[in-house]
This record gives structure tokens, C-alpha cells and sequence, in this order.
């Protein structure tokens, strides 16, 4: 790795992403760390639920802009309105 060569401090997933779109993580690996981690069982949960095929169209298509899958896209989105709905709730 070239000393002048540093990752940079991100102040958004976008501008994570674009950086590491343009560059290897190999010239950068001597500056990471070792990450301890579970993998969540439940998450190998999946379930058929009927989409409406225009939202589904649609959720792929904003996946693919942000660079996510459409199964992280819909579970953030739900997760979100899900939210907003329980602390509405609460009012």
C-alpha cells in the first residue's frame, strides 16, 4: 500500500459506496480490523407475500440506484413505516 493512501471518513453510505466502487479493498486492507459478528438465525426466515407487480418494479428499481438488494430495500422500508405507525399509535 502506498503511504498516501488513507480511507477516507464518510459522511453517507452513498459516498461510502462510491468510493469503494472506484477502489480496492486490497490496496486499504492492512487499515482494517477484524469485526466479531452472529449471524441471526431468523434472518434465513423468508415468507410469500403478494407485491403488487408496479411497487415491486419500483423497489428494484430504487434498490438497484442505492446499490442494495430489494430484500433490504423492502425490510428497511417496512421497518420504517411499521414505526411510524406504532409511535402514531402512542399519540
Amino acid at each position: 500500500m502506498s503511504k498516501d493512501k488513507h480511507i477516507p471518513k464518510f459522511k453517507s453510505y452513498e459516498e461510502m459506496a462510491e468510493f469503494w466502487d472506484t477502489h480496492s479493498l486490497a490496496d486499504y486492507w492492512d487499515q482494517t480490523e477484524k469485526a466479531d459478528f452472529e449471524i441471526s438465525s431468523q434472518l434465513g426466515h423468508r415468507y410469500l407475500v403478494p407485491v403488487d407487480r408496479d411497487i415491486l418494479n419500483r423497489a428494484q428499481q430504487i434498490a438497484r440506484t442505492r446499490g442494495v438488494s430489494t430484500e433490504s430495500l423492502v425490510n428497511l422500508l417496512l421497518e420504517q413505516r411499521l414505526r411510524e405507525i406504532e409511535i402514531n399509535a402512542g399519540s
